[in-house]
């Protein structure tokens, strides 16, 4: 029979054992041993029954149990110490509040996905673990974050394989009261809500649950609620699912709904207001809209609200592929807002105008999110240096005039969160060798360029090391094929030859990531026979671990599962290669350890920063991958090989795919077996260890979560929470009449004519010669204080197009003259040899701006004035 209803009856803890609860509640336990230690020690039996799961071990542990653990004066101690390191960790001073600069008060960063722990299943894949890495690495620094999310009733979903390796979806329904989450509640203990107004009347509620991430507390909106119909509480049913209208209240719950859920926390807790709005990707681009709202609300216009908003915002984009955005019909957008609907003192057309893709190309009839994130942020990222210069590529529309490497979009490479990745045997051989505080402190922190007490570790331990984390995957992959195959109809006498699937000394390459068709997940299977040779090699075999999820309503990512699949399944190297459904956090603490050889080999550059590798990095794991993302930047022979790309404009997809995966097949038969399989005159692979201990010594500190958000804090939040202080409401009317001037004026603009200090410039120009320029410009009805004229010099290709430019401004000297013109000087000094070049160009200049780009004006000479004035120089 089937319950109609269902409870959560949480047990009642003895009063010595209080402690635990907060210990449960707190999701520090997900990446501090010591408190997980002392979990598994309640009652280990059902510790590894609630798969480590603190609040579920609590809820099944019996009675008797912990009246004898209430007795147990030696557990009690133990119980004692974890709680007041806890406490500790939370209130005592950490790296943020040993700053001297005037840092946020706080930071407010908004997410639709959050990956903090496997127990709160609330991920999909990069972007959701990469959110609870810089929620884990804030409260590690002290940093003062407010996170903000979704509460997705079904969460991700669950993947199975059917008997002939198709991908199946399922969606456990999560009970909240059984997560480890607490309501955030009025001072009379009622739930507190946020609401929606939507079309037709109707509104949309949704309480407020509270995660609490070390000292970060994350606010997740929940809308399955009694007070909403039935479609109404299915808004947070699951995450990116249903079609566009669910999309767009999904998100607009996660913009607007958040901003009202922190005004909330905030007034309920004390805890200061953020100064600085962090918006990851676009998803949660209508929180400007609702702190426009706000500040309209206090009497501003919209379009001062738009300058006091941009001013405190931070904009991270994450695809490097338009397709990746999150585009709405601009009908949807305008049915949900207005008189009728929700921000009803916002004038619907300045909504969509922020959303318009105003450039070549751009489809005036959608409204693209990331389009919104940028012109609501002052500042914008991308995820690694690559990803930035693809943003700023894919996005220069919106700054028309401006070369790709001016429009103002900088990268701060991703990181990972040590504490939650590193396998605790790596961080046990750390510590034996600095102390276990010093190893805590350079995962956590960070900030050395290098780990050099990694040079002393020994050979053999370092070997011992890897074959032990080897040993412990090969236990793991084969208890997770016995659950598939049981899963796909197997009966237990079919499933022996698991017993006989992989090999702790064999060469171990994992493959593990999300399924879209540009990660190439059969990149591998290109040349079967090729494959099965290097499974098979009687001396130097490899084994292949694989895990991966396609999006449900993508069938051909499905397809690819299949086709792996089916090739795992051939006995005759179904012992050398598996694949291991359902992959995620608890499957991914297991794989990154125990492989040997981390393997990525997306179509370059659509990989934004592909963080996985960071992970198996920090265990020790060699990377082999394109040279994308992360690995374009940080690659170094000494510690990985790099797969040759065939990316010419010219190549043909499928024989792209030849070329890459041939390469692949020759840096494994030539470069990587026979260096993990050759033994030097101690018995050991000399040549490979040297290589773990180079990855550890040179990518452990630069790969952290720990100088990731420091490199926030100092390049964009930092910087943002002074622009937000200095936007006083007379600051930003001033902006916004002076933008407004700048724009209606600037078709007056120009550069007239260019001279320099010689009546001719020759062909050629002696190194350190300086040059006077003299430029005569046009402003119209702007002053010289309204804008800055400036000398770009650089080398030039041979088009002429400045690469790698240096900037110095000219001052005005003379002006006006009668017709209106401005003369300006300066100094053009020739500091570098071969050809070099200048032009001229006039930007707008305010002290309130972040970049002479924002505002995407700018003037440059006629070409017939620039070859009269010598331009070029050879």
């Amino acid at each position: 029979m089937k319950a109609i209803r269902r409870f959560t009856v949480r047990p009642v803890l003895p009063e010595p054992l209080r402690p635990l609860s907060d210990l449960a509640r707190n999701l520090r336990w997900s990446w501090h041993a010591e408190t997980r230690d002392l979990f598994q020690s309640v009652d280990p039996e059902s510790w590894a029954a609630s798969g480590n799961d603190p609040v579920r071990l609590l809820g099944s542990v019996p009675p008797a149990r912990l009246a004898e653990l209430a007795e147990d004066r030696r557990f009690l101690r133990r119980l004692a110490e974890v709680a007041g390191d806890l406490n500790d960790y939370v209130t005592g001073g950490r790296w943020y509040q040993d700053q001297s600069a005037e840092l946020p008060t706080a930071v407010a960063y908004f997410s639709p996905e959050f990956g903090i722990t496997a127990a709160l299943p609330q991920y999909s894949g990069g972007l959701g673990i990469l959110a609870g890495d810089h929620l884990k690495a804030a409260s590690d620094l002290g940093v003062p974050l407010i996170g903000v999310g979704l509460l997705y009733r079904h969460g991700y979903f669950r993947q199975t394989l059917s008997r002939d390796g198709w991908q199946q979806e399922h969606y456990p329904v999560l009970d909240p009261n059984e997560l480890p989450l607490a309501l955030l509640k009025e001072p009379d203990g009622t739930p507190a809500q946020v609401s929606l107004a939507l079309p037709g009347g109707r509104s949309l509620h949704a309480r407020v649950w509270l995660a609490q991430v070390g000292r970060v507390p994350l606010l997740m909106l929940d809308s399955d609620v009694e007070e909403n119909d039935l479609g109404g509480r299915g808004v947070t049913d699951r995450l990116y699912g249903g079609g566009s209208e669910h999309r767009l209240l999904q998100e607009m719950l996660l913009g607007i709904g958040g901003v009202r859920a922190v005004r909330a926390y905030c007034r309920l807790t004390g805890h200061p207001e953020p100064e600085v709005f962090h918006t990851n990707e676009g998803h949660a681009g209508f929180l400007g809209l609702e702190r426009i709202a706000e500040l309209a609300a206090a009497g501003l216009d919209f379009d001062p609200a738009l300058e006091a908003v941009r001013a405190g915002t931070v904009f991270t984009t994450h695809t490097p592929v338009p397709a990746g955005i999150d585009r709405f019909d601009r009908e949807l957008v305008a049915h949900h807002f207005g008189p009728d609907a929700e921000l009803p003192g916002i004038d619907v057309e300045r909504i969509l105008q922020l959303g318009m893709e105003t450039y070549p190309g751009g489809e005036p009839n959608l409204f693209n999110m990331a389009v919104m994130g940028l012109r609501l942020g002052q500042r914008a990222n991308g995820v690694s240096l690559l990803h930035g210069n693809v943003s700023r590529e894919m996005f220069s529309g919106l700054w028309p005039g401006f070369d790709p490497d001016e429009v103002p979009i900088t990268s701060v490479t991703n990181g990972v969160h040590a504490p939650t990745w590193v396998a605790p045997e790596v961080f046990r051989l750390g510590a034996r060798q600095i102390g276990g505080r010093r190893t805590e402190d350079a995962m956590t922190v960070g900030g050395s360029e290098r780990w050099d007490a990694v040079g002393e570790i020994p050979d053999q331990d370092i070997h011992e090391l890897r074959r032990v984390l080897r040993e412990q995957l090969v236990t793991e992959v084969r208890e997770r094929l016995r659950a598939s195959w049981r899963q796909r109809g197997a009966g237990t006498a079919e499933l022996g030859w698991i017993d006989g699937v992989l090999d702790p000394d064999v060469l171990t390459i994992g493959f593990a990531r999300r399924v879209p068709s540009y990660k190439r997940l059969t990149l591998m299977l290109r040349d079967r026979d090729r494959l099965m040779d290097l499974l098979l090699h009687p001396e130097r075999p490899i084994q292949i671990v694989v895990a991966g999820k396609a999006h449900p309503a993508d069938d051909g990512g499905k397809r690819l599962v299949q086709e792996l699949v089916r090739f795992t399944d051939d006995p005759r190297v179904r012992h050398r290669i598996v694949f291991l459904p359902d992959y995620g956090m608890a499957m991914a603490q297991k794989l990154y350890p125990g492989c040997d050889i981390w393997l990525n080999n997306p179509l370059r550059p659509l990989e934004a920063c592909g963080t996985s590798g960071m992970k198996a990095a920090l265990n020790g794991c060699l990377n082999l991958s394109v040279l994308d993302g992360w690995w374009d930047e940080w690659f170094q022979p000494d510690f990985g090989w790099a797969i040759p790309t065939a990316d010419g404009t010219g190549t043909d997809p499928d024989r792209r795919d030849d070329i890459e995966a041939a390469a692949l097949y020759d840096l494994l038969e030539q470069r990587v077996t026979p260096r993990f399989y050759e033994r030097g005159q101690s018995g050991l692979p000399d040549r490979w260890i040297e290589m773990v201990r180079q990855t550890l010594t040179l990518l452990g500190p630069k790969v952290l979560a720990g100088r990731m958000v420091r490199e926030y804090v100092e390049r964009l939040y930092t910087p943002a929470a002074h622009a937000h202080r200095a936007m006083t409401a007379d600051a930003a009317r001033e902006l916004a009449v002076w933008k407004a001037r700048v724009r209606s004026a600037w078709h007056d603009v120009s550069v007239d004519h260019v001279e320099t200090s010689v009546s001719t410039v020759t062909a050629t120009a002696e190194l350190g010669t300086t040059l006077t320029l003299r430029v005569r410009v046009c402003l119209g009805d702007l002053a010289p204080d309204d804008v800055e004229v400036q000398v770009v010099s650089g080398r030039v290709d041979p088009e002429d197009h400045i690469a790698d430019a240096s900037t110095v401004p000219l001052k005005a000297v003379v002006g006006p003259d009668t017709d209106g013109r401005w003369t300006y000087e300066g100094p053009l000094s020739l500091a570098r040899t071969g050809p070099y070049g200048y032009t001229v160009r006039i930007l707008p200049s305010h002290r309130l701006l972040a970049s002479g780009a924002e505002l995407g004006l700018v003037a440059v000479p006629a070409e017939d004035l620039g070859e009269e004035a010598g331009v070029l120089m050879r």
